[in-house]
């Protein structure tokens, strides 16, 4: 017997198909419904392919966000240069180039048919919270003091969440989140720069 093979697009990784199958069954079945076993076999995968990609089955929205994250963590943590505000906005703006619209996106605005409302909500924060975390450290390596450091981190990381839930409410397909993340940066860029 002769294999019969597809033309065509190739068959997408094991992670954007867990990653699809994952919010496949959460719009279906409702977050906590689901679980690993349930997106693995719905991919078609092992319960270690799901693992070598994912800790949990929440990592599955956040995981490409995530990367974004220890990018500019990373950025941030090698930067020695004397202007920690530019490398903080430079940083943070990367977070946006060439995001695609993926599961995070459909996850926010599907939540409530998914069941995933607090969720998000619970992870977010995390995501916030190591964001203002980097952010601090440079800033106060710049030279910033403490609280005014503090403030304006949570200020920045309250600007790349709240982007990222505009962006999937306005259709991610439709609009790019570093377009929308320039606009959430211009409103933090209106805090006073100067200590007073």
């Amino acid at each position: 017997m002769i294999p019969v093979t597809r033309s065509g697009r190739p068959r997408a990784s094991s992670r954007e198909v867990l990653a699809e199958a994952a919010c496949e069954l959460f719009l279906e079945r409702g977050y906590e419904a689901t679980s690993v076993a349930d997106i693995t076999s719905r991919a078609g995968v092992s319960r270690s392919s799901f693992f070598n990609y994912f800790s949990s089955k929440g990592d599955v929205l956040w995981a490409a966000f995530d990367e974004r994250i220890a990018a500019l963590i990373e950025k941030l943590e090698a930067d020695t240069g004397s202007d920690a505000a530019s490398a903080v906005r430079s940083g943070i703006a990367a977070i946006g180039d060439d995001l695609e619209p993926e599961s995070l996106a459909l996850a926010i605005a599907n939540a409530t048919a998914m069941g995933i409302e607090l969720e998000l909500e619970r992870e977010s924060a995390m995501r916030r919270a190591r964001i203002a975390s980097a952010v601090a450290a440079r800033l106060r390596r710049g030279g910033d003091d403490a609280l005014r450091a503090e403030v304006l981190a949570a200020a920045y990381a309250g600007a790349v969440l709240a982007a990222v839930e505009r962006w999937a409410h306005e259709g991610p397909g439709r609009t790019a989140l570093s377009g929308v993340l320039d606009r959430a940066l211009a409103v933090v860029a209106t805090l006073p720069t100067a200590a007073s």
